[in-house]
């Protein structure tokens, strides 16, 4: 098998929640470099839109549908009729969740709860949805979104640093379950990306100098950049291509060196 081959996700379906901007649009672009047919959903109409015409704009054929992760009947109905639509999900990508910076004395039970439904419950779901028919097939990919949150704490960030745990441990568990049944779980842990929803974080301040933000990340991170989204491309492939067969339950940190480093002596 040639290394093109390998990598090749021609004649695949690859679906990727939460995908109309972000890193999830990001990765969705780069699986279509490699050939793969994408599907995408959003739980906000204004924004499939938005992403479908992003796709049109970048050249894509991409199917949008509207559907909530955290609803475990929509997931079903959504995964059959895409399954009737486009053809059986080979690759799943759970991007999709949410963030809520606050102090964990002041969050309360149900901002937590409705994180950890988001982003690790909604994973849960999406995975159970697919996995049938990834079964049957006799091969199938499963990328899960983490976080360096997966990994470390952070102040103000307890929910999400919890649910990204969690997916990491959920990640390994179906990797535990189904690798027999040559299905392959893998996470992406991105560091800090450079996107237009930390674009506030890097600009500069009124006196010319670095964001305090801006500088701390630089500082930790021994590429001495933030990441770019294309930065995920290459994981993505890898993990939702033949390369990786005998790749499972891991989570790859594109990271820049940051979950690797203590940090310059003050």
């Amino acid at each position: 098998m040639s290394f093109l081959t390998l990598f090749s996700l021609q004649d695949k379906v690859a679906l990727v929640t939460g995908a109309s901007y972000g890193i999830g649009f990001e990765i969705a672009k780069a699986l279509s470099g490699a050939g793969a047919t994408i599907v995408f959903n959003d739980v906000v109409e204004e924004n499939l839109h938005k992403g479908l015409a992003a796709y049109r704009e970048a050249g894509i054929h991409a199917r949008g549908y509207l559907f909530d992760i955290t609803d475990e009947q929509a997931v079903a109905e959504h995964i059959r009729r895409i399954e009737e639509e486009v053809g059986v999900i080979d690759i799943l990508v759970n991007n999709a969740g949410i963030i809520q910076r606050k102090p964990m004395l002041e969050t309360t039970a149900a901002d937590y709860r409705k994180i950890i439904d988001i982003d690790l419950t909604g994973q849960f779901i999406m995975a159970k949805a697919v996995l049938p028919s990834m079964i049957k097939k006799g091969h199938g990919k499963i990328i899960n979104i983490c976080s360096m949150m997966s990994e470390l704490g952070r102040e103000t960030v307890v929910g999400y640093a919890s649910a990204k745990g969690g997916l990491k441990m959920l990640t390994k568990n179906i990797c535990a379950e189904f690798g027999g049944q040559n299905i392959q779980c893998n996470g992406i842990g991105p560091g800090y990306i450079a996107t237009p929803q930390t674009a506030p974080l890097r600009e500069p301040q009124v006196d010319g100098s670095r964001h305090p933000f801006d500088q701390f990340i630089v500082s930790k991170t021994p590429a001495g950049r933030w990441g770019n989204p294309d930065d995920l491309a290459g994981a993505a492939i890898f993990l939702a291509s033949d390369a990786s067969n005998f790749v499972n339950g891991h989570v790859m940190y594109v990271d820049g060196g940051i979950l690797a480093y203590i940090g310059k002596q003050p």
